[in-house]
């Protein structure tokens, strides 16, 4: 029984092994690449939400500098909740998007863009998620 278990597990971990590999890229002129999304609550407590000009001073003296190529940012409006009074929080937030090559560095480029958003605008978290992708700019 346990070999033929183990015959039914090897392809379902073949699976995911290739979701962690690079994907091959089929169209033309396309290269691997990482995506990132950041997700940037703007609810501050104890005064009004981030507005546009701190976030375009943020986004020109933090993002910028860990991303010079280029990023997207969009508008978003969220819902979480909140672990200590268990009720759903909805919220304005901002979006930024970066797809980037495949970098030794990202993850402490993340993590400064990170901590600088939840230091100055006094934030618990913000969200982060990064995927394989193809693409050309």
């Amino acid at each position: 029984m346990k070999r033929a278990l183990s015959w039914v597990l090897l392809p379902a971990l073949a699976g995911c092994a290739s979701m962690r590999a690079e994907p091959p890229c089929r169209a033309p002129a396309q290269q691997p690449l990482i995506v990132i999304e950041l997700f940037f609550g703007r609810d501050i407590a104890g005064r009004q939400p981030l507005t546009d000009s701190e976030w375009s001073a943020f986004a020109a003296s933090t993002v910028a500098t860990e991303f010079p190529d280029g990023f997207t940012v969009i508008d978003g409006e969220g819902q979480w909740l909140d672990p200590h009074s268990h009720a759903p929080v909805r919220e304005r937030s901002k979006i930024l998007i970066v797809s980037v090559a495949r970098d030794g560095n990202l993850a402490s480029r993340i993590a400064r863009i990170s901590d600088a958003y939840r230091t100055e605008f006094h934030q618990e978290s913000v969200g982060v998620m990064i995927y394989n992708a193809c693409g050309s700019f």
